[in-house]
């Protein structure tokens, strides 16, 4: 059964029945990597061609399809309004949890346009089917309408395994502005800076690729889990990507949140490399943006944390393209009391949401800079994206590096990628920073097998 509403008043399916139970049929059919950590084909694998969820990193995570329930939601309160719709969903489920981790029970994916006033909404979706993995254990959740009967098996829920389907040739076109062009929004946001409008902008580009045969998220998807581990995998919607950004993640009363700022390219050369990210560490240019993101974190999580975890000094994250200034900013929620409840996964999504990081300070002049100079909706881009459970836990990483499939065309995608710009930004280097970041999506829409 599926159902599909607009408004968390409208009707849900009365009752919802949750079932989730241990699985010992799936784990060690890849071949894990030297340090042990399993192959995230294990659970990519799985899913079918149509509209496949997922939310993976170092083969652990979720993965899903199928749809129960799907809400749209639009307008500056699109994030309370998709709670309280996710709320008169549990309201109506019956739940019987033989795991009990996060991400088993009820589970709903869900993404997040960027601005209050952009057409793209958001979206939340119960599937029907969610296979889960964490710290060794596997289990599947079936979520439906209607009587509790037995427990079902993995092969009653997966079909025939179809291969991923390659992309074929891609053709790749400008899109909002022209690349050249973009130095000249670069600029403008210097400008603003050293005016005085912001100390921070975060400004955007995006490409329009067209690929040969009709777009097979699973192929992506594979693709980026491989080459980019440490990344949080994700597809929500025609919504995909590879998101080096934690959010938020909630769990038992303890949040944290990875930070990213600052940037530069990678080489290839392992010994250059080294050199480049000593240079990002002394780089007082990157250090000044990373701390703008870092400080409009913890001053958005300090309301509901008792204590909060701020490191003093930033990591050097290394991926395979660029190099990032990283900081993982922890808290604990403060206690409830009476019959208060600690604030959502989502709640805190919303209020961390948009950050220094995809956005600027200070946020009201960063957002009005962006939309005076872009020349483009983002869509979802840079918006929240992940899960949350049925207890209000979940994790939530923002849509950087990512793509939106066209909805009414299959072979039509629109690639993201951003640039934090401060006063001693440079146009012509923040242009070659974009292209450095859209290289994920563009090894994803690779022709050769997955690697």
């Amino acid at each position: 059964m599926s159902t599909q509403t607009s408004a968390p008043g409208d009707a849900v399916p009365q009752p919802l029945v949750v079932r989730t139970v241990p699985l010992d049929d799936l784990g060690g059919r890849g071949t894990p990597d030297p340090a042990g950590t399993p192959d995230p084909a294990d659970l990519l694998d799985l899913l079918p061609t149509d509209a496949p969820l997922a939310w993976v990193r170092r083969g652990d995570g979720l993965v899903a399809w199928g749809e129960t329930l799907r809400v749209e939601v639009h307008g500056a309160d699109r994030f309370a309004r998709a709670e309280d719709a996710w709320r008169a969903v549990l309201a109506h489920a019956v739940v019987r949890d033989e795991v009990r981790l996060p991400g088993t029970g009820p589970v709903a994916f869900a993404s997040f346009a960027f601005d209050d006033d952009s057409p793209a909404g958001g979206v939340v979706v119960v599937p029907r089917v969610v296979v889960g993995r964490r710290g060794g254990r596997t289990w599947l959740t079936t979520i439906t309408a209607g009587r509790i009967g037995a427990a079902p098996a993995l092969a009653d829920v997966v079909g025939p395994r179809v291969p991923p389907v390659a992309p074929g040739d891609v053709e790749y076109r400008d899109g909002a502005v022209a690349a050249d062009a973009w130095q000249d929004v670069v600029a403008q946001g210097v400008a603003a800076i050293r005016a005085g409008e912001v100390d921070k902008v975060v400004l955007a580009r995006d490409v329009h690729a067209r690929t040969q045969h009709p777009v097979d998220v699973r192929w992506a998807l594979h693709r980026l889990a491989r080459r980019y581990p440490s990344c949080w995998t994700f597809s929500v919607d025609g919504l995909l990507g590879a998101t080096p950004e934690l959010l938020v993640r909630s769990e038992k009363g303890l949040v944290t949140s990875r930070v990213l700022a600052g940037t530069i390219r990678r080489t290839g050369d392992d010994a250059a490399d080294m050199a480049r990210a000593a240079i990002l560490a002394h780089s007082s240019k990157d250090l000044e943006e990373h701390e703008y993101a870092v400080t409009s974190v913890a001053r958005a999580l300090e309301p509901f944390c008792s204590s909060t975890n701020v490191p003093d000094v930033p990591f050097v994250l290394h991926l395979p393209n660029v190099l990032h200034l990283a900081s993982d900013v922890t808290g604990v929620l403060t206690a409830p009391t009476g019959d208060a409840a600690h604030p959502s996964s989502l709640a805190l999504a919303a209020a961390l949401h948009p950050t220094a990081a995809v956005c600027g300070t200070p946020t009201t002049a960063a957002r009005a800079l962006i939309a005076r100079v872009e020349g483009m909706d983002r869509a979802r881009y840079a918006g929240p994206v992940g899960w949350m459970g049925a207890d209000g836990d979940g994790e939530w990483g923002i849509a950087l590096r990512s793509a939106q499939v066209d909805a009414d065309d299959p072979r039509a995608l629109r690639l993201f990628a951003g640039c934090g710009i401060v006063a001693a930004s440079d146009p012509a280097a923040e242009l070659a920073e974009s292209e450095a970041k859209l290289v994920p999506m563009r090894d994803a829409l690779g022709a050769d097998e997955p690697a």
